[in-house]
């Protein structure tokens, strides 16, 4: 772990990976809600990184995390979201070949698999989900598309993510799906949030 100050009240925190920034972020948030943590304005996880911004003494806190005990990820009570989704995204078969199985399995592995929300970003409702194992991770596209449709269900790396609006992308895309992910006129307008748990449901069987 590794605190970087950025501008006189945020602090930029660096972990080793994924999985490590979301436990962080947990930890950040259990501290928060229990008046543990000092008044910060906003927590902003990343890839492998969290953002506090709003502190007062940005310099105490990073002297302070090296000694935190920063618990595993919590199993999460709460229903996951339920994304029905239809196999069927013009990738599916490049895909399988990466995975050396059918267009079959690619549904059945991605479908079988719970995801978690690592952190938001790119769009407004995006979610960058991980859950797949490694083994699973594809490289984005050689060439992005100028345009990707809205509910288009994507793979890079070793994240899933659902297009919340049309926009380029350069993602594998495996799927779709009509839920609608984004709505300023809901509340809470996203979905997703970093957290969230989230299950592909299968369609069109």
């Amino acid at each position: 772990m590794r605190a970087l100050p950025v501008g006189d009240r945020a602090l930029l925190i660096e972990l080793a990976d994924g999985e490590e920034a979301e436990a962080l972020h947990a930890e950040l948030l259990r501290r928060r809600a229990t008046g543990a943590l000092p008044a910060v304005g906003e927590i902003v996880p990343a890839a492998r990184t969290v953002l506090l911004d709003g502190l007062a003494d940005p310099a105490r806190l990073a002297r302070e995390l090296p000694g935190w005990e920063i618990p595993p990820l919590p199993a999460r009570a709460e229903e996951a979201v339920e994304v029905p989704v239809r196999y069927d995204g013009p990738d599916l078969a490049a895909v399988a070949a990466l995975w050396q199985v059918t267009e079959d399995d690619v549904a059945e592995i991605h479908s079988a698999a719970e995801f978690r929300v690592a952190f938001c970003g790119f769009a407004p409702g995006f979610g960058y989900l991980t859950g797949l194992p490694q083994r699973y991770a594809v490289p984005r596209r050689d060439t992005p598309r100028a345009s990707v449709p809205a509910g288009a269900l994507g793979l890079a790396g070793p994240y899933s993510g659902v297009y919340p609006r049309s926009s380029p992308g350069g993602w594998q895309l495996i799927g779709t799906t009509e839920l609608e992910l984004w709505d300023p006129a809901r509340v809470p307008a996203a979905l997703f949030a970093p957290g969230v748990r989230v299950r592909f449901v299968r369609e069109g069987r």
